[in-house]
């Protein structure tokens, strides 16, 4: 690509970009670009079909539509919605205009949204400045969740329809698989891609990680803020398919336990429930099962997430991780000082410390885990519970990737003026504002306010560690590299800093558990 190309040819067709206006000059987009058929009616629940070719010049400015879900999720500005429906297979290229003498790094994005939400729409995710000032190829992709992208009804496949697991992991499979085939026309190099994701997005990462068949398809890795618990085991999965097709049938279903005592539903009958339903009631069912989940002490505080089926993802990541069975990729990996503080003062999801503790059933290893807490800290649980879902597993995870691959840990602490105020601190998702310079955008401007010099390098010190990382394999020099010696933790504040073995107590207590329940 040149710096006057906004037309490409991929394998599907020629598609138009835009060239960025404003504070994203200097950059050009390609949004909305299908990378796998439409999973729409017999492809409902189906692994990724190859998208088909199309005439003529594709005009490739509008991202695509977001995934079903709750409207206000979708929220692109004050009182914009972006649309949604199950056509939604569709990513986004962002790269700098200047020319290039050779292939650009190529770092692909999975949003977050815990499998629930999320659009690659959101003005957050919007890479141009990364592209720009990293001087990479950015792709943005859309995938399905929730019952559409993680419900598991292979059981019910027929000769005549099958039915596939883990069709969001798929999906981001099939656009990695798309990036190999096309990036090299955008400029991106195809032999240097990284796969990086934010909260579910971290997740889908270490799932990544694990699935064979992503092997090979990118040479690095970046794990934000993993949930690394956002996996259903196969029994769990089975229970929960079939009380998602009770409730399609009865909507008013009030069922309180995960024991099957009902006759079974035939494969027929569950092919005409998931066909005939529309998106809207496979949605409003998808709310339902989420209530019963929590209703029925189920293991997965969520039902929707990678299933371990033991096929195309054999074992849960952590313990993949731990037996030395991840991808051999570099890897960066890290949460945020003050992960819970956002769910615990906004969104009021935030389990307490039975409920996070939940997939512990030994009690000398609740005991134990809860003693390590026990500090008389005011926010006690809320640490706890936030360690429970990011940082307890995550660590276990970069301790046994380390083992055989390079591996770089990071705690992100910078924590702007107006987020102190408010009381969350550097909560979740808030290094994002740094990875995609959005403190320079309209969305962030605000954070940003009496502090334009810190923000500005904040964004320059991760923007520079997360595309160094992705065009050698490893960050900016002063940041060093994890593992049994030092357990060396890069702090990235205003200034950054190394820390040696932090939170060692709490540390070790999170890998024994995960090593016995491994």
């Amino acid at each position: 690509m040149t710096a006057n190309d906004v037309n490409v040819v991929t394998s599907q067709g020629v598609v138009a970009g835009v060239r960025g206006k404003r504070t994203r000059a200097g950059s050009v987009s390609w949004r909305g670009i299908p990378f796998a058929a439409p999973p729409v009616a017999q492809r409902r629940f189906g692994a990724p079909e190859p998208a088909a070719n199309w005439p003529g010049v594709r005009a490739a400015d509008r991202y695509g539509k977001a995934e079903i879900q709750r409207r206000e999720f979708t929220a692109v500005a004050p009182g914009k919605f972006w649309p949604m429906g199950e056509d939604c297979l569709t990513l986004n290229v962002f790269a700098p205009q200047r020319r290039s003498s050779s292939p650009r790094p190529v770092m692909l994005f999975i949003h977050g949204g815990a499998y629930l939400l999320g659009t690659a729409a959101t003005p957050l995710y919007d890479g141009s400045l990364l592209a720009r000032d990293g001087d990479v190829i950015v792709v943005t992709a859309q995938y399905r969740f929730g019952a559409f992208g993680y419900l598991d009804f292979s059981a019910y496949s027929t000769p005549e329809r099958t039915f596939t697991s883990n069709n969001g992991l798929r999906d981001q499979v099939a656009a990695l698989e798309w990036v190999r085939d096309n990036i090299a026309a955008f400029g991106g190099d195809p032999t240097n891609v990284t796969v990086f994701g934010e909260s579910a997005g971290g997740s889908a990462v270490t799932a990544l990680l694990t699935a064979p068949a992503a092997e090979g398809l990118f040479a690095r890795a970046i794990s934000e803020s993993p949930a690394l618990g956002l996996v259903v085991d196969a029994e769990e999965a089975a229970v929960f398919a079939d009380e998602f097709l009770r409730l399609l049938a009865d909507p008013d279903r009030k069922s309180r336990t995960m024991e099957r005592t009902e006759d079974p539903i035939s494969p027929e009958k569950a092919q005409q429930l998931l066909t005939q339903a529309s998106g809207r009631e496979i949605h409003e069912a998808s709310e339902r099962l989420s209530r019963f989940a929590v209703r029925a002490g189920a293991d997965a505080f969520i039902p929707f997430g990678p299933v371990i089926d033991g096929d195309y993802l054999p074992k849960r990541p952590v313990h993949a991780a731990l037996a030395g069975q991840t991808h051999r990729v570099p890897l960066i990996i890290g949460t945020n000082k003050d992960e819970a503080n956002l769910f615990a003062k906004m969104m009021s999801v935030l389990p307490g410390a039975d409920e996070a503790l939940l997939g512990v059933k030994d009690p000398e290893q609740r005991a134990a885990l809860i003693a390590v807490y026990n500090d008389g800290h005011p926010r006690a649980n809320i640490r706890m519970a936030g360690d429970a879902i990011f940082w307890g597993a995550m660590m276990p995870f970069a301790e046994g990737h380390m083992q055989h691959s390079p591996t770089f840990v990071y705690r992100y602490d910078y924590d702007p003026k107006v987020l102190r105020w408010v009381g969350l601190g550097a909560t979740h998702a808030t290094e994002l504002f740094a990875v995609f310079g959005a403190f320079r955008m309209a969305l962030g401007v605000g954070l940003a306010a009496g502090e334009w010099r810190n923000t500005a390098r904040i964004t320059r010190q991760v923007q520079r560690h997360w595309s160094v990382f992705a065009r050698t394999g490893t960050p900016e020099k002063q940041w060093p590299q994890y593992d049994d010696a030092s357990r060396s933790v890069m702090v990235l504040d205003v200034p950054p800093h190394v820390e040696r073995n932090p939170q060692s107590v709490r540390r070790e207590a999170w890998h024994k558990l995960h090593q016995l329940v491994g």
